[in-house]
């Protein structure tokens, strides 16, 4: 049987229908379909992208609050969580993390439930997962413990672009978004260089580096140090004349791949009680995770529930794949309706292999009935 998602697209039909009613229907039909998921007294993680500082396409917490309510109402103990970042930023430790979820808006007045950061204040909160025999990249994944000690979660996905991933939804926020930082440096373990005769001396990468692996010797321009180098990619993001490079062939097949092993062991103890909601409007290019936001490259498409978080992206990439492109977004002049979007904003990557690997081990299943409500 295919996995049913559930669908309400972003008109606004005669007599009216907000966001948030819209979210609220299709929380309660998911719910539905795996009625075990939310039980009394127990907790639960609403697992969520804040935004890093500068970003405005994260999911509000307006409509974020509709999770927490359906938990609150099934007797469930909510809280949102996120895990710290591998990457500098303005939440690479729990006490900026939460400095930022509050900027967000994030407090329990408007989004409905108190902020946890699952993997602690400097990410030593963890716990070692084993993974089935079907992974191939990994034997066992490093999960944060606020993530494992949830009863039940809801995903909350904002759908969008990622230059490594191709793109980010369901499968990529269980990966990152509940390892911490030592699960991420497990995911990415790729490295970069920089490309002679492309770097302009902005010096822009220098700062974003965690690692310190990135120096501007002599003349200015960029120098990468492959022993300090973690391969996290923040430099990608930064890198105007995309003069950061890595061996594209090998490097992000194996990233992605590694990431949808990780999305699996985020799951560990929850079968059957993880239920997933994905916001498609603000399509952006690139991450929340960078500190700037750029013009949606396709119209705002509407809102997607499942059980499945493979069939959840799938549908979404399917719907992005098939809308138009916004005129004077990134994506003009590159791709139009029925173009895999996401591969022509990043050509290297190689986005679908989070579908097919993730229905080779067991995360999910590619095949879907679009149910519109």
């Amino acid at each position: 049987m295919p996995a049913q998602v559930f669908f309400m697209d972003a008109r606004s039909r005669s007599g009216g229908s907000s966001s948030l009613a819209k979210i609220k229907a299709l929380l309660k039909r998911v719910a539905e379909a795996e009625p075990g998921a939310l039980r009394k007294g127990e907790l639960c993680a609403i697992k969520i992208h804040f935004g890093e500082l500068g970003n405005d396409a994260y999911m509000s917490p307006v409509l974020a609050r509709a999770a927490a309510d359906l938990a609150l109402e099934a007797g469930a103990k909510p809280f949102f969580t996120d895990t710290n970042t591998l990457y500098t930023g303005s939440r690479s430790n729990a006490v900026d993390h939460l400095n930022t979820a509050i900027a967000h808006g994030f407090v329990p007045e408007v989004c409905g439930a108190p902020v946890v950061i699952a993997d602690g204040l400097t990410s030593e909160n963890w716990r070692e997962v084993p993974l089935p025999d079907a992974c191939t990249r990994f034997r066992s994944a490093k999960i944060a413990g606020g993530i494992l000690e949830a009863d039940c979660m809801i995903v909350l996905s904002h759908f969008k672009g990622h230059e490594m991933a191709g793109f980010g939804g369901a499968v990529k926020n269980l990966a990152m978004g509940c390892a911490p930082w030592l699960g991420k440096r497990e995911q990415h373990s790729v490295k970069f260089r920089v490309k002679e005769g492309r770097c302009v001396a902005c010096g822009r990468c220098v700062p974003v580096c965690p690692s310190g692996a990135i120096t501007r010797p002599g003349d200015g321009k960029a120098v990468i140090d492959q022993e300090l180098c973690i391969g996290c990619g923040e430099c990608l993001a930064y890198c105007a004349p995309k003069a950061i490079v890595m061996d594209w062939d090998v490097a992000l097949p194996e990233f992605t791949e590694k990431m949808t092993e990780y999305a699996l062991g985020a799951l560990h103890g929850k079968k059957d009680r993880v239920l997933y909601l994905s916001v498609l409007s603000a399509i952006s290019p690139l991450c929340d995770c960078t500190p700037w936001s750029d013009a949606p490259i396709v119209p705002d498409l509407g809102f997607l529930a499942s059980t499945d978080p493979v069939a959840i992206d799938q549908a979404a990439l399917d719907l992005v794949n098939a809308a138009p492109v916004r005129p004077g977004s990134a994506l003009d002049g590159k791709a139009g309706p029925g173009d895999d979007k996401f591969k022509a904003l990043h050509p290297n990557t190689a986005g679908d292999i989070q579908l097919s690997h993730g229905q080779a081990i067991g995360l999910g299943s590619r095949d879907y009935e679009l149910v519109r409500l």
